[in-house]
């Protein structure tokens, strides 16, 4: 179990059921990424709600409208104000989507607690074929297509791992195998691996939906693996079933985090050139793309990546052009081919 680190959220600490519904969260087994982020996007809503001089247990629907428009108005590093989905500047669409969900589960909460009668937030509706009946949520539902790498930005992103330690070549070989989150790669044990037959068990307490499923790795994921381990077996202090451990001075021994390995592949994109679009899911993107494009069914890919509806398959299927022609599946499997070499000859060199 997690241990929620209440420095982070000191707003919601303070609030009784604030704190008690994150707590309920994390008695519920959300991993660690879940609760930072409902934490955090809860924290954020509390500081506008006392800003505003507005009691959070008696908010109106107007007051919640009122934060909308405070997070559309908000700068990020990457500009000043939201011009359109594909602009790269402002708070982005996906950001707000997720604070705002924080905020109306921490009300449907306080619903059931008797604290409030109804959930100012609400939800979109839409019954098909039925207009009338249909009801827009406060920010458009867009589905924006994934970006993955073209040719040219996957030689620069190989470019840039080569000079990364054989732990950090290790880990983004196998996560681009396996398809793995962030949270599955980290959270990897000795014992998970199976080098006689190349294969990971992802165990269903490290996986997002909470199931468990066998992946494999290639023969040049293997050679990366095992020098790691002649590495890692240099390491003083290390810790027994823990794969991939840390050796900064602060934290030596200790499993990597998820946000050492964000660093990680923030390093490694702005060094291909590809800052703030390279991120730790695009591997897993790439590697479910890269099965569709080589004529994987749509039931093999969703078992594969752990999905629990084909909906989120359908999205990468969408992308590998197979009901174009057959042609192009049979190229794309060469190119797919191509991408296992170059990712193994270029890590382990």
């Amino acid at each position: 179990m997690t241990e929620i680190n209440w420095k982070r959220y000191p707003l919601v600490h303070a609030y009784e059921y604030a704190r008690q519904w994150l707590e309920e969260v994390e008695l519920l087994g959300r991993d660690p990424a879940t609760i930072d982020t409902y934490g955090r996007a809860l924290e954020d809503y509390l500081k506008f709600c006392l800003n505003q001089r507005i009691d959070p247990y008696t908010a109106k629907k107007f007051n919640i409208l009122g934060y909308v428009n405070d997070l559309k108005q908000r700068p990020n590093t990457k500009g000043a104000k939201l011009l359109h989905l594909h602009s790269g500047v402002g708070l982005a669409l996906a950001t707000m989507q997720k604070m705002l969900t924080a905020v109306r589960l921490f009300y449907d909460y306080l619903i059931e607690e008797s604290v409030c009668p109804i959930n100012p937030v609400g939800r979109g509706k839409y019954n098909r074929g039925h207009l009338n009946d249909s009801k827009r949520g406060l920010l458009p539902n867009y589905q924006k297509l994934p970006w993955i790498p073209n040719e040219e930005q996957w030689q620069n992103i190989l470019e840039a791992a080569k000079k990364e330690p054989i732990r950090n070549r290790a880990m983004l070989a196998m996560q681009y195998d396996g398809a793995l989150r962030r949270e599955e790669l980290v959270s990897l044990e000795i014992t998970d691996l199976d080098p006689a037959h190349r294969t990971i068990n992802i165990r269903a307490e490290t996986t997002k939906n909470r199931k468990g499923r066998v992946v494999v790795y290639q023969e040049a994921t293997s050679e990366l693996y095992a020098a790691y381990l002649r590495h890692r077996a240099t390491l003083v202090g290390r810790k027994k079933g823990l794969l991939f451990l840390s050796e900064s001075r602060r934290n030596f021994g200790d499993p990597v985090s998820i946000w050492t390995w964000s660093k990680v592949i923030e390093r490694i994109a702005k060094k291909a050139g590809l800052e703030h679009k390279f991120t730790t899911h695009i591997m897993r993107h790439l590697r479910l793309t890269d099965l569709a494009r080589a004529g994987w069914d749509i039931h093999e890919i969703a078992n594969f990546a752990g999905h629990q509806s084909h909906e989120t398959t359908q999205h990468y299927i969408h992308l590998s052009g197979r009901d174009v022609a057959g042609k192009i599946a049979k190229t794309m499997q060469r190119i797919h081919e191509q991408r296992i070499r170059e990712l193994g000859k270029t890590l382990y060199d």
